[in-house]
């Protein structure tokens, strides 16, 4: 059905969440977000009536869904098969693309909102964090751990993956987020077996 089709904007969406992660959200225009989609800058206004914001608010929730729904399905065989599975995603992000890419949730995250509808899409990125932290502190109970404790861990295991993100990006080296890797489990391990 050409541009107006649900596949248009999905991939609109999908572009976004692409270039923001790998330019951050000022440095992307909507002009090259709907070039980067293949679509017409006009139906990028027609699914985004709220524009840039709300194209990026989309694309960050679009990002931790995908992201979110790998790190529930491999938390399953428990809270270290996640933990590995959400650094293994980001680990290929910069690999494949030479560090070229990290997070668009983290991106848009550390921008300034340039106007109120900004804060939309910082909004959708805290949204996207608590998502996350959810999923690994449910886990983490589910394995063993006090609630207190398996929150705390889930949140400090979110932002050390994504500060460890940020900085193999600027080192253009992955060593940080092997390091991550390494202490985090050591954590998620002795918190599961402490508690049982």
């Amino acid at each position: 059905m050409g541009e107006r089709s649900p596949g248009a904007r999905e991939r609109i969406v999908a572009g976004a969440a692409d270039m923001i992660r790998r330019r951050g959200l000022a440095a992307t225009s909507v002009r090259e977000l709907a070039a980067h989609a293949g679509t017409p800058l006009g139906s990028t206004y027609h699914y985004f009536p709220g524009g840039k914001q709300q194209l990026a608010a989309e694309a960050v929730r679009y990002a931790g869904d995908r992201v979110g729904a790998v790190l529930a399905r491999e938390l399953a065989a428990g809270p270290v098969a996640g933990l590995r599975a959400f650094l293994g995603m980001w680990r290929r992000t910069m690999l494949d693309s030479d560090f070229r890419a990290g997070c668009p949730v983290l991106a848009v995250a550390v921008e300034e909102p340039a106007d109120e509808a900004g804060s939309a899409a910082v909004a959708a990125a805290a949204e996207v964090f608590t998502a996350w932290e959810t999923v690994l502190a449910r886990s983490l109970r589910e394995h063993g751990a006090e609630p207190g404790r398996a929150a705390r861990l889930a949140a400090l295991a979110v932002a050390a993956v994504e500060g460890a993100v940020a900085v193999c990006r600027a080192r253009r080296d992955i060593g940080a987020l092997d390091d991550t890797a390494v202490e985090l489990e050591a954590l998620l391990r002795a918190a599961t077996a402490a508690e049982r």
